[in-house]
């Protein structure tokens, strides 16, 4: 499995990387090094501790984002998403490299790399309370399936996307592109929409998740929403 690990995410890094680079028409740039290093190196070390702790989800984290099971929806909303992605990533080096439009202090993409880190470590402590983690909205029933509401499930109901909120922020940030910072509550939005889309297929087909619902408020920031 590790093996696959290291592949799976040396092939994102590179189709990134291609992304990146190419939208910023140059490789010298050295805030987008660092992202692809960082990145890589969260993405091995997460990937090695969750083959340790919980090999059945990472093998189900590095499945397709389209699959059996999945609901036809979330199937059109990620192939949505990794459009809107690709076209992020591309506006990011186009604005912070190409025509250098932004221009974001060293302190501040410094800050970015901390929040990418620290979102990792938090999914992290998702991942150890919850081994039903799928990448796509479908219900487990084959790996016995049910409601986590301990650790950050206490809080929130989503804690991946609200992980995800601080990773896009710190992702912009850390390449130096106030657009690319600019178009990141658009993503979120389209978080929230899936968040949303996500809770009535739960709570419609998962034992116990109306209750859960009903118990923790928020899906994504405690206090918010």
């Amino acid at each position: 499995m590790i093996p696959r690990l290291i592949v799976n995410t040396l092939g994102w890094v590179v189709i990134m990387g291609a992304l990146l680079f190419g939208a910023a028409g140059t490789m010298q740039w050295p805030a987008g090094w660092a992202f692809l290093v960082e990145m890589t190196l969260l993405s091995l070390a997460s990937g090695i501790w969750l083959a340790q702790h919980d090999p059945a989800l990472l093998a189900e984290r590095m499945t397709i984002f389209l699959q059996r099971g999945q609901k036809r929806w979330d199937q059109i909303f990620m192939m949505l998403a990794a459009v809107v992605w690709i076209a992020w990533l591309v506006l990011m080096g186009i604005d912070a490299r190409r025509f250098r439009w932004s221009e974001v202090s060293p302190w501040l993409q410094g800050i970015g790399g901390a929040l990418m880190a620290a979102s990792i470590f938090f999914v992290c402590m998702v991942f150890r309370e919850n081994s039903f983690a799928s990448p796509v909205v479908k219900i487990q029933s084959e790996r016995g399936h049910k409601v986590i509401d301990t650790g950050p499930y206490a809080y929130v109901r989503h804690p991946m996307y609200s992980c995800a909120i601080f990773y896009l922020v710190g992702m912009a940030l850390m390449l130096g592109s106030w657009w690319g910072l600019a178009f990141v509550p658009l993503i979120v939005a389209g978080l929230g929409y899936r968040a949303v889309r996500e809770e009535g297929v739960l709570a419609e087909q998962l034992a116990g998740y109306a209750a859960y619902r009903s118990r923790v408020r928020y899906r994504l920031v405690p206090y918010v929403w």
